[in-house]
């Protein structure tokens, strides 16, 4: 990317004429701000404040500070990175692993491309039981698969009175979820297994789950951003999407307490699969929720008492 000046303007034009050859130009402006004001953040971290200090910028500038600035040359640091940044979003790569940051029910969360990027829909599943979870004094809940950990600390942090327990596959997963743990000042526990394996004594009130749930077939239907980038661990799931949930379902009837509940989240089109599933398991009350495009997006069923 070439630009004759090292204005903000400049910068964020020159970008966008980039990122506009990618597989995002509907929203390459956005992202070329959004990765602007990320490497001035970063370099006010890197032990270039003097600069930062003069113009008086400081950790929480944001679009309209651009815009206000448009005229103001930068670092030639700040315009090298810049770059650099541009040229990966311009390939697919998702902007929050190269930020290295995202967003779930208005907590910062790190990601990396060892754990999925929470999702916008996902916060139905949280707001589910929380709804629930205000029929029990101190629920028991385990998070299957917690990838980020967002599931699990939405939920501490909305439920201190619970006791949380965030089980995944990877040993790098959940070193990106108890840093977002310490980050977000939740305490749960977390623990390396398949499934509910490493809890398989215990009993809770919940198990909350967004298992992998996409068929092999549709792998090139996704978006480059998921299929050349998200953990394959976290996406697919056999030839159908359903071979995560014909493990789960059946465990999570033996792991809840009678009258305790399983809410997991589904792909497009398994809500009858899913259903059958879990009235086979013995589960009763078998409901689905929709997301905003009135989808069924949640499977929620409870246990017997």
């Amino acid at each position: 990317m070439k630009h004759k000046e090292s204005t903000i303007r400049a910068l964020i034009d020159e970008a966008e004429r980039t990122l506009c050859e990618g597989p995002h130009p509907e929203r390459a402006r956005r992202d070329a701000e959004t990765l602007l004001l990320h490497i001035i953040r970063e370099n006010a971290h890197a032990g270039h404040k003097a600069w930062l200090t003069y113009h008086g910028i400081a950790q929480n500038i944001n679009s309209a500070w651009l815009v206000a600035n448009r005229y103001l040359s930068t670092m030639p640091i700040i315009s090298d990175n810049f770059k650099t940044l541009v040229m990966r979003r311009r390939t697919g790569e998702p902007i929050q692993y190269i930020t290295g940051e995202t967003e779930f029910y208005g907590l910062p969360f790190r990601v990396t491309p060892d754990v999925l990027i929470p999702r916008p829909e996902t916060e139905h599943l949280v707001e589910k039981v929380l709804e629930l979870a205000a029929n029990f004094a101190a629920p028991r809940i385990v998070d299957v698969g917690t990838g980020s950990g967002c599931i699990a600390i939405a939920l501490a942090y909305k439920l201190p009175q619970a006791s949380i327990t965030a089980i995944d596959l990877s040993k790098s997963a959940l070193a990106i979820a108890r840093e977002n743990a310490k980050r977000n000042g939740v305490a749960m526990r977390f623990l390396e297994g398949d499934l509910l394996v490493p809890v398989t004594e215990e009993r809770f009130e919940f198990i909350v789950s967004n298992p992998p749930y996409v068929a092999e077939a549709d792998r090139e239907s996704l978006s480059v951003e998921v299929r050349e980038y998200e953990p394959a661990l976290a996406l697919f799931a056999g030839d159908d999407g359903l071979e995560v949930y014909r493990r789960l379902i059946p465990a999570t009837f033996d792991a809840l307490i009678p009258g305790g509940f399983v809410v997991l989240e589904i792909g497009y089109g398994q809500s009858p699969a899913v259903a059958e599933l879990l009235a086979t398991s013995g589960f009763e009350e078998i409901e689905f929720v929709p997301d905003l495009q009135r989808i069924p997006r949640l499977a929620c069923a409870r246990r017997p008492i």
